[in-house]
């Protein structure tokens, strides 16, 4: 499976409450944080949520 890189670039505050556990459940903690995930459907779907929070770039 491909793997992507996911890189949190913006802050979390003032965020909704929905948004910050999504960027938990990805495993960002901070900003400028990367992981790297699989390239699930649901994994897009919560980039989907936050994609103006984070940056995605193929691993």
């Amino acid at each position: 499976m491909a793997q992507i890189k996911i890189t949190q670039i913006k802050s979390r505050i003032n965020c909704p409450m929905v948004q910050k556990r999504t960027l938990d459940a990805l495993g960002l903690k901070k900003m400028h944080h990367t992981v790297v995930k699989e390239d699930t459907p649901s994994v897009m779907g919560m980039v989907n949520k936050v994609r103006h929070l984070v940056e995605v770039t193929n691993a």
